[in-house]
Parts: C-alpha cells; structure tokens; sequence
C-alpha cells in the first residue's frame, strides 16, 4: 500500500474524527455500552454503503467534477439549490454546537489556570473572535495549523485510552438493560443518540477530492473509503469503552449535555496530572480541528456565495456573515453543544442518503456502465428509509 492510498485513508479518517466523537458519551450513556456499540456499528454500515454509493455517481458522472457540478448534471438546479442549502446549513450548525463546545471548555481552563469564573457569553465571544480569526487567513494556515494539531489529537487519544482502559469497570458492561433507563424501552434517549452518531460519520465531503486525487481508481478507492471509514468506528469504541466504562452511563447522562462537565470527571479519576493534562488538551484538539476545518469551508461558501474581494473589508465582511448566525446560536443557547450538533444530522442526511440516493436512481435508470454499488434498488429503498428515520429522530427530539 504506497504513501498516496495511505494519505488518503487518512484523509477520510480525519475527516470523520472531531468534536463529534466529544459529544458520543454525552448522547449515548443512557443506551449503556453494548447498545451504543451496535448503534455505532450499524451507523457505520450506513455510512460505508453511502460513501459507495458516491464513490459510484462520483464515477460515472465524471472523474474531476465536484458535489455541486455533479448534482446539476444528475438533479439539475432544483437539486442544487437544495445541496447548496443543506451544505449551508450543515456548516453554521455544526459552527454553532463547536462555539457553544468551546466556550465551556475555555471556560474550565480559566478556572482551572487562573482560578477565574469566566463569563460564559464572553467566553463564547473570546473563542469565535481568536478562532475564528483563522478563517480569514485563508486555507494555507489552515492547513499547516490542522496537521499539526490532528496529529497531536490522535496522540493524545491513544495516550488517554491506554490510561483509561485499565479503569474500566466491566460490570458496566455486564449489567446493561438493568442500570440505564433505556433498559426500560424507553425510545426517547434512541431518538437522541441517532443524529449525533449519525453526524460523527460525515466523511462523505472529501469523496469528490479523492476521487480525481486517485485518478478515479475504483478498485482503490473503494479501499481507502471502506478501511479510512473503518477508522473513527474504532476510535469511537474504544473511546466509549474509556469513558462510559470508567464513569457509568448513569454518571454520564447526569451531566445533561455538558461537556467540560464530562472533562472534569475524565480528569478527576485520572490516576496523575500527566493523564488529566492529556485528558484536557484531547479534548480541546479535537473541537479545534474540526472549528478550523469547518469555518475554513463555510468562509469558503459564503465568500464564493457574494463574491466577496479578496481585500481586507472584503474578507472582514465575508467573516462576519459566517461567524455571527452561529454566535448568535451559541450566545443564546450555551449548553447546546449535542443538541446542535444532532440537529447537523438534518442537513447532512439530505447531503449524504437522500440526494445520492435520488442521483443513484437516475443514473441507472439511463443504464450507464462503471463501478456499482451492489444491492440494486431494495438497498437505495432501504438506506432512504433509514434517512428518514434519522430525520424523524432528530424531529421528535425537538419536538
């Protein structure tokens, strides 16, 4: 396997692991463990047969051509304005849940450095405006700062699984059905984790770069798509083992969402300083990589959107009209770091299921040849109902 395939499984791994693996003990503690490793594994198979499904239009509607061209091709304007608006969306809530994430975390490192009780608004203003800032540096700093800093994350993550794991305590395991609530048949906390976990997969965005990276290879590229994929599932288990296994799903879902509140017992069962330090700056890497990534694209959107100059007042224009929808969410509505980030699961599912699902159909309807995925019609019938399931979950949670 050379450099370039292994780049970019990378790629694809690195593209799915973030903030959002943050938010899956938050969502999922009150399934218990077994049932949030089912949850992620079948989440996972929905993902890999989408990725697939897009590696297969990405393919026959031609190798070079990004998501906005190919949807034109297939669905015509109508399709696209409704990419170009899920994207939009998807972008400033997923903006908005890491404002709201790190605020609450640079509000436990004042008190935990300083011995100061920051503000929570002014935090989230202090973080859009310093993090924020690096969207308007353009892709280049981006990109150098996100190398780094996703190496140091996966780092950490191995070094704060490694400490943790010898915590664990198997009974957590052993007991699920009888000490969490969903045990009971409770379908609400399903309802809740099903749009977050759904959201930790969103690898689907860099296929399209791949695919003219790869020079559209589909035996290799479906490869990098099915093992880079396989990637954050297995970070997320162990992370859920490490966390739900040492805290207790009871534990967890006490903290309603609150993520410095989960940190803080992290850190406090920590057997040394060295492992609640590595506990912290993991935490604080992974929401900062995926608000770089993220910004970087929705600054991106909204400066090809208006056509905005490349001049200062042009950029500081374009910055404004990316940061303050979602510092506007964040102000208002600062624990909202899950909630939000389910509500990405909107969007993404529209992006991700329902248009290449509706491209697959109309492809093949004019019987073109290449790489297909296999399952026929039942299959694209079956990943458009779970679709709607993960839209119907993320509606009776706000509701």
């Amino acid at each position: 396997m050379n450099l370039k395939i292994l780049g970019s499984i990378a790629i694809v791994g690195g593209t799915a692991i973030g903030a959002g693996m943050l938010a899956l003990p938050l969502a999922t503690a009150a399934l218990g463990v077994i049932p949030a490793f089912l949850l992620l594994v079948l989440v996972w198979g929905i993902s890999a047969y989408t990725s697939l499904l897009m590696l297969e239009i990405n393919l026959r509607a031609g190798v070079g051509d990004n998501v906005h061209a190919i949807t034109g091709k297939t669905l015509g304007k109508v399709g696209q304005f409704i990419q170009g608006a899920s994207f939009l969306s998807l972008l400033i809530a997923l903006t908005a849940a890491y404002l709201s994430g790190g605020s609450s975390l640079l509000v436990l490192k004042a008190q935990a450095l300083f011995g100061m009780q920051l503000d929570s608004q002014l935090a989230v203003i202090l973080f859009t405006v310093f993090l924020g800032g690096f969207a308007a540096f353009g892709v280049a700093w981006i990109d150098k700062a996100s190398r780094l800093l996703f190496s140091l994350m996966i780092g950490m993550l191995v070094l704060v699984v490694v400490f943790l794991l010898p915590e664990v305590d198997l009974s957590w395991f052993a007991t699920q059905g009888r000490t969490t609530p969903a045990g009971d048949g409770n379908m609400t906390f399903w309802m809740a984790a099903i749009p977050v976990v759904f959201t930790s997969f969103g690898f689907h965005v860099c296929i399209a770069t791949l695919v003219r990276y790869l020079d559209g290879d589909a035996v290799t590229l479906r490869k990098v798509l099915l093992i880079g994929s396989s990637i954050p599932l297995i970070c997320y288990l162990l992370w859920l083992s490490a966390t739900l296994g040492t805290l207790g799903g009871e534990t967890v879902t006490g903290f309603h969402g609150s993520l410095s509140g989960l940190i803080s017992a992290l850190q406090a069962i920590a057997n040394s300083s060295i492992v609640s330090k590595c506990i912290g700056l993991f935490a604080d890497l992974a929401l900062i990589t995926s608000f770089l990534g993220v910004t970087m694209s929705l600054f991106d959107f909204i400066a090809e959107l208006t056509r905005a100059r490349s001049t200062v007042f042009g950029r500081l224009q374009t910055w404004l009209i990316t940061f303050v929808p979602p510092l506007l969410c964040a102000l208002y509505y600062p624990d909202g770091f899950v909630t939000v980030l389910g509500f990405a699961a909107m969007p993404l599912v529209i992006m991700i299921i329902f248009l290449p699902v509706a491209m697959a159909l109309g492809q093949r309807k004019q019987q073109m040849t290449g790489y297909q995925v296999s399952g026929g019609k039942p299959a694209l019938l079956l990943t458009a109902l779970l679709g709607v399931i993960i839209i119907a979950a993320q509606l009776a949670v706000a509701l």
